[in-house]
């Protein structure tokens, strides 16, 4: 079973060092460099890592996601894997103290924002809107994605009932890119068994 933002939750006692909590500090970016190999090993790329702090409760949120060669979404086992893998991993790390912490790990989502080079790969084939600088903006196809950027096939209006035509591909150097998003198509989500905007049920770890 597969979902765009599977997550899995589990309590411990072994955290990491953190005081405070917002992204990318010197904490986080320990425990990134402390569970990457983990990931790695299991086949997944290591999105992101943050720490919530709300007084002596804090939140371990580890965002895994497949490799940009790979189509579909991150499933609920496998989240449910990872989980137990990076559990103890935490648990036995040398940096970490007594406190109590909540590990969550989830995966990006369907509907994430296009950011960086390999979420573009990762959503070869499907639909993106795509704010553009100094140009139209486009709707249309991902079809290929190289190191200078994005080729789309344009979605042309038509009609309503009618199939959309596709124009000529377009090439977007990423310099020239503002933002980026994926559209919900329900086919694609069929296809990868998603759902869409859709948080899914958690799992113990």
């Amino acid at each position: 079973m597969s979902n765009a933002e599977a997550q899995a939750s589990s309590d411990h006692t072994a955290p990491g060092k953190a005081d405070s909590a917002p992204a990318h500090n010197p904490e986080a970016d320990r425990l990134r460099a402390l569970l990457e190999p983990s990931v790695l090993a299991n086949r997944l790329y290591l999105e992101d890592v943050t720490i919530n702090v709300a007084g002596s409760h804090r939140v371990l949120h580890v965002v895994v996601d497949l490799p940009q060669e790979e189509t579909g979404g991150v499933s609920l086992d496998v989240i449910a894997d990872i989980s137990k893998v990076l559990s103890d991993v935490l648990d036995t790390d040398p940096g970490a103290d007594t406190r109590p912490y909540d590990l969550e790990v989830s995966s990006p989502g369907v509907g994430r924002p296009l950011t960086e080079p390999r979420h573009w790969h990762r959503a070869k084939g499907r639909i993106a809107s795509v704010k553009v600088i100094q140009g139209e903006n486009i709707t249309g196809r991902i079809q290929s994605v190289d190191d200078g950027g994005v080729t789309l096939v344009p979605e042309i209006a038509v009609k309503k009932g009618m199939k959309p035509k596709q124009g000529d591909p377009v090439k977007l150097p990423f310099d020239r890119i503002r933002t980026g998003k994926v559209e919900i198509e329900f086919s694609h989500l069929s296809e990868d068994g998603l759902e869409p905007e859709h948080n899914g049920p958690s799992e113990e770890a």
